[in-house]
This record gives structure tokens, C-alpha cells and sequence, in this order.
């Protein structure tokens, strides 16, 4: 076994592009660290997502500091700023998404028992306060990522980057 060469890895990802039919959205409800805003802004580019809504405080994608770890990889993912919680959620919804919020909630379930093969529009919250009380009832459904070490909570662009993941997990096997 040895490491792809740079044909390889665009054979290996225009082949995984190929297999993909399922459209995934983000809204991040004022997520204020720009760190983790580029680190949400890469996954989304890595994994195909197809629009980011920007609520609230949520810090601006071309900040300097987004882009230390989005490294450039804005230009490849859409988004939109919108100022209320409600208006991204009915853009979404408008769009034909299922929205479904990331958060430690009475009555979430395990994201890996939350559908995500379809059209899903994920939601993840302030790194701190989770997500507003404004948005959680609009969700259609509320996931939360499993945690079995000491610590109680993730990042907020670790726990996005693993939702995604695991929204395109679900796409590929269904």
C-alpha cells in the first residue's frame, strides 16, 4: 500500500463525487470563534456541502482569522447572512431540507439513529450556549454526538465536521 499520488486522489474523490446524490446544507447559529467558523467552512468544502446560513453573530467567512483554517476554501461554498434563527430554518425548509439540530437536548437522540440520508439542512450552535432557544423548536429533529471519554461536550467545528460526516455516511449506504 502506498500514499495516492495528486491523479490519484482526484480520481478518488471525482469517484466518491460520482456516487453522490444527497445535498447537504449548514446553518451555524452565531458561531463566533472564526477559527471554528473556517474549520466548518473546510469540512463543508471537503464533503460537498451545499450552502451555509450565517445567523446571528456568527463571524464572516472572509474574516483573516476564518481563513487561517479554512485556508481559501470559501470559494468553493455558498452562503448566506441572515440576522434571525427562523429565516435560515425557512429557507431551508423552502429548499426542501429537513432541519436538524446538533445539540445535548432533552429528548435528542444519537446522531446515528437521526435520518440523515436525505436532504438534511444540519444545525450547529454558539460554542458555548449551544443552539438558541429560538431555533431548537424549529428543528425538525435534534441529534447529539455520543461522547464516552471524561469530556462533556465538543468543539463546535469538530462536532459539525462529524455530523457531516456522518450525514454523508448515511447518504452513501442508502
Amino acid at each position: 500500500m502506498k500514499n495516492l499520488d495528486p491523479t490519484g486522489l482526484k480520481r478518488l474523490h471525482r469517484d466518491w463525487r460520482r456516487k453522490t446524490t444527497q445535498k447537504i446544507s449548514l446553518i451555524l447559529d452565531s458561531v463566533q470563534t472564526p477559527y471554528n467558523v473556517g474549520t466548518i467552512i473546510r469540512t463543508s468544502a471537503a464533503l460537498g456541502v451545499e450552502h451555509l446560513w450565517l445567523v446571528g453573530a456568527t463571524e464572516s467567512p472572509t474574516h483573516n482569522k476564518t481563513n487561517k483554517t479554512a485556508l481559501g476554501t470559501q470559494r468553493y461554498v455558498d452562503w448566506t447572512t441572515v440576522e434571525e434563527p427562523g429565516e435560515a430554518v425557512a429557507a431551508a425548509k423552502a429548499q426542501g431540507y429537513t432541519v436538524v439540530g446538533i445539540e445535548l437536548a432533552d429528548d435528542a437522540s444519537p446522531l446515528h439513529e437521526v435520518d440523515l440520508s436525505g436532504q438534511v439542512c444540519l444545525v450547529v450552535g454558539h460554542e458555548d450556549r449551544g443552539l438558541s432557544k429560538d431555533i431548537l423548536p424549529l428543528c425538525d429533529a435534534v441529534g447529539y454526538i455520543p461522547q464516552t471519554g471524561k469530556v462533556g461536550s465538543l468543539n463546535v467545528g469538530v462536532a459539525a465536521s462529524i455530523a457531516i460526516a456522518e450525514a454523508r455516511r448515511q447518504g452513501w449506504t442508502t
